[in-house]
């Protein structure tokens, strides 16, 4: 994969950008889009080996929740996350102990963010499943909680062996483009605070 995949302006300024427009109107911010893109670009940078662009990335994506989420915001715990790794590849163990740490305090917030999560209903292929959700819309949604909460206790492991030497056991970033919900909501929010870590080994 190269850089050309997202080599549009990550910080969304074109009037012509759809996603920005599509994204604003179901009521994200700009920050919100903005903090997904340079997780997806850093990302890709470090899988390229380009891991010095990546981790400018990765800061400015840290800088950004910081400044605009909340502190319980799981997203903070993701670049958080993040910025262990690329301590741990430079060989500051400090640093990453106090990166782990962080992730880890935010992530307790986890199970009772998934619970409140707002979820937006979904683009569906026929009008027949488009009236069976509307039909069993608390059975879809309690569902839907029971997957994030599979996903967020993979995360959970990962953060909490990020500076052992265990081997990974989830993969995180690799499963983003297909786990991705379409739709611009809550549930894409904790989706890209589960998956967009770094892919390890």
């Amino acid at each position: 994969m190269t850089t050309n995949t997202f080599g549009r302006h990550i910080w969304g300024f074109e009037s012509n950008d759809v996603e920005l427009k599509t994204a604003c109107a179901a009521g994200w911010s700009r920050a919100d889009l903005v903090w997904e893109r340079l997780l997806e670009a850093g990302n890709l940078f470090w899988v390229e080996g380009a891991k010095g662009r990546a981790i400018v990335r990765f800061r400015q994506a840290d800088l950004l929740a910081r400044l605009c989420f909340k502190r319980t915001d799981l997203r903070r715990a993701t670049t958080r996350a993040n910025l262990c790794i690329v301590a741990l590849e430079a060989g500051n163990l400090p640093r990453a102990d106090r990166h782990q740490r962080a992730a880890l305090d935010i992530w307790r917030a986890a199970p009772a963010q998934i619970e409140a999560m707002e979820i937006a209903p979904r683009t569906r292929s026929s009008l027949f499943h488009l009236r069976m959700e509307v039909k069993h819309r608390t059975t879809f949604h309690d569902n839907l909680r029971r997957r994030f909460c599979n996903f967020a206790g993979e995360t959970e492991t990962t953060l909490r062996a990020l500076t052992s030497s265990v081997p990974p056991q989830h993969r995180h970033f690799a499963r983003w483009r297909g786990e991705r919900p379409n739709v611009y909501d809550d549930t894409r929010k904790i989706m890209g605070a589960c998956l967009l870590i770094i892919d390890r080994g």
